[in-house]
């Protein structure tokens, strides 16, 4: 009689199982016996593991909110979205989530999709969807404490290993005083099966809590109602329609017929009127004509009379400083607002950086030194190419000063190397249990998957580690290559914002942090300030301070409490109606 240490069950239960041996005709069978049970998620263990067993993935529980969704006969596919069931657990800050509890967060019926372009090739596929009523009429909700929307993402960062490149980049744009979507790291659950940590996102979109421009409507044709707003991309036409027009200015290296287009997203091409159309197309080439002429850095007839010269600045920074190979010339948005809320042209918001990072083997794109908008350098004879808006930019000594006075101030905070790398090592401790289960769902880690530079790392320490080391490098150079003098910078020369037009933040730091969170703010009137700090449940954790602002800059201190839960945080500053948003890390002892 052969006994096998029996099977293994979720809370530590065992089944035992025993095995006779078998004679017939005084000859005994032996060999290797395999047994199949119909249980899900178990593992089967036969005394020390056999080298050709591997052990399914057993799931109980997460320190990660859970999402768990439910097609039915319905199959996903890129278009249309099709109606599903979807549930979520999330007990709060600290607290586990079990999947025996009850979908706390969410409990209800959602429209959902394959999105993405190249990243639907890869196995763990990105997903939009909508949230739905039983009739399938699409309805706001709050998931996870975000923002009431209706339309949301879910975000593999498949080939980005690291998970953060895009949750990293978002945030620091929030931290230099722009919306970027906003997001949650869950593990998700399709149809019975488990398929890894996403990044539960908010989707691009007019919205008061997302782009916060004008509500464009069919009947505002004229006048200052047709001046906003819009939101329009340079982009590739998968996953949308393609409308929009070709700009007349061609990228400086179009050898090979190369063009920018620029596509409608809002109103949808399917939605704007002839008059919108024409208004904003008219609008974009001014832009560009005065870019292009000769007076370009005259501020009343230049350039800067149509962009928020600031937007640029910072997306610039941003951009280079990740080296995004797709940066300036594909997933780049700009919005504009009616000209009676300033009107302007704005670069932004930041989108799919999953390629930055260092995270790219062509282009130039892990390297640590050059310029990402000389990406024609390399690869020139690419269609997708980076409009001439930004070398002609940096031939104007204002703009410039303006790269270096803001690079100056960013990266004693939140681009500084210090930041970075508590802000890399905060997310590894979070997502250290989350990441286990992906990368066996997934066992990608020391594995090429398009475009990863080698070498490769093995772990998913080794993969925080390397974007550390990269981010060190990339830095120095920057630091040593800025173009511009610091001639010209004073307090009141910081950046208007989408968020607020009245104040500028410097970005919370330490981040993470233990009890305390400090951070510099800018106001150009004296003024109430309020800080308040939410959990992932949109809970207030402290009594809202409420501070005595003064004109020029305030340096505001927050003391949070000792014993609060580590996890994720988010901070709201709020000021004049306008409101400055952080994530802020708590962590662990």
């Amino acid at each position: 009689e052969n006994t096998l240490e029996g099977l293994m069950l979720p809370g530590n239960n065992v089944l035992a199982i025993q095995i006779h041996n078998v004679t017939a005709n005084s000859s005994d069978l032996s060999g290797r016996f395999w047994l199949s049970f119909g249980i899900t998620d178990a593992s089967v263990l036969f005394g020390p593991t056999p080298a050709w067993f591997v052990a399914p993935l057993v799931f109980v529980s997460s320190d990660l909110p859970i999402i768990v969704i439910n097609s039915g006969t319905n199959t996903i596919v890129d278009e249309p979205k099709v109606m599903a069931d979807m549930g979520i657990i999330y007990n709060g800050v600290g607290i586990r989530n079990y999947m025996t509890d009850s979908f706390n967060n969410y409990n209800g019926k959602i429209g959902i999709e394959f999105r993405g372009s190249s990243s639907q090739g890869f196995p763990k596929t990105p997903y939009g969807f909508e949230t739905w009523d039983v009739n399938g009429n699409a309805i706001d909700s709050s998931l996870l404490g975000l923002p009431k929307e209706q339309d949301w993402i879910l975000s593999p960062s498949y080939s980005d290993k690291s998970l953060l490149n895009n949750y990293l980049t978002y945030d620091l744009a929030r931290s230099m005083g722009w919306y970027a979507p906003r997001g949650v790291f869950v593990e998700v659950f399709l149809n019975g099966e488990y398929i890894g940590v996403y990044i539960l996102m908010e989707k691009i979109k007019r919205d008061n809590d997302r782009v916060d421009i004008a509500n464009l409507q069919p009947i505002d044709i004229a006048g200052d109602q047709v001046t906003g707003g819009y939101i329009i991309k340079i982009d590739k036409t998968t996953g949308n329609g393609g409308g929009g027009w070709t700009s007349p200015f061609a990228p400086d290296t179009a050898d090979n017929g190369q063009t920018i287009l620029f596509q409608y997203e809002y109103p949808s091409e399917f939605a704007i009127m002839p008059q919108q159309e024409a208004y904003i197309q008219a609008y974009v080439d001014s832009f560009e004509t005065a870019l292009a002429g000769p007076n370009f850095t005259d501020t009343a007839i230049g350039y800067a009379h149509y962009i928020d010269v600031n937007s640029f600045v910072d997306y610039f920074l941003l951009n280079e400083l990740s080296r995004n190979v797709d940066g300036y010339r594909l997933s780049t948005y700009l919005y504009k607002d009616k000209t009676s809320n300033g009107g302007k042209l704005v670069i932004g918001p930041c989108w799919d950086y999953d390629l930055a990072w260092g995270n790219a083997d062509y282009c130039l794109g892990s390297d640590t030194s050059g310029w990402a908008i000389d990406i024609a350098i390399p690869c020139g004879t690419g269609f997708w190419q980076v409009p001439f808006w930004w070398d002609r930019l940096l031939q104007d000594t204002s703009f410039q000063n303006k790269v270096k006075c803001r690079w100056e101030e960013l990266k004693q905070t939140v681009l500084s190397v210090n930041y970075l790398h508590n802000y890399c090592d905060s997310m590894e401790i979070y997502l250290t249990e989350g990441t286990g289960r992906n990368f066996q769902k997934w066992p990608i880690l020391g594995t090429y998957v398009w475009p990863n530079p080698s070498p490769i790392p093995t772990t998913y320490s080794g993969e925080i580690t390397e974007l550390k080391t990269w981010i060190s490098s990339r830095w120095s150079w920057m630091n040593a290559n800025i173009p511009g003098t610091m001639s010209g910078c004073n307090p009141t020369d910081v950046p208007s914002t989408a968020a607020s037009s009245s104040m500028s933040t410097s970005g919370a730091y330490p981040n993470p942090f233990t009890n305390e969170i400090n951070f510099s703010l800018y106001l150009a009137t004296a003024d109430a300030i309020t800080v308040t700090v939410y959990n992932s449940l949109g809970q207030a954790v402290i009594v809202p301070a409420i501070i005595d602002g003064t004109t020029g800059t305030n340096q505001i201190r927050i003391i949070l409490p000792e014993d609060l839960p580590a996890g994720m945080y988010v901070m709201h500053v709020e000021n004049a109606g306008k409101v400055w948003t952080q994530t802020i890390v708590k962590s662990h002892e």
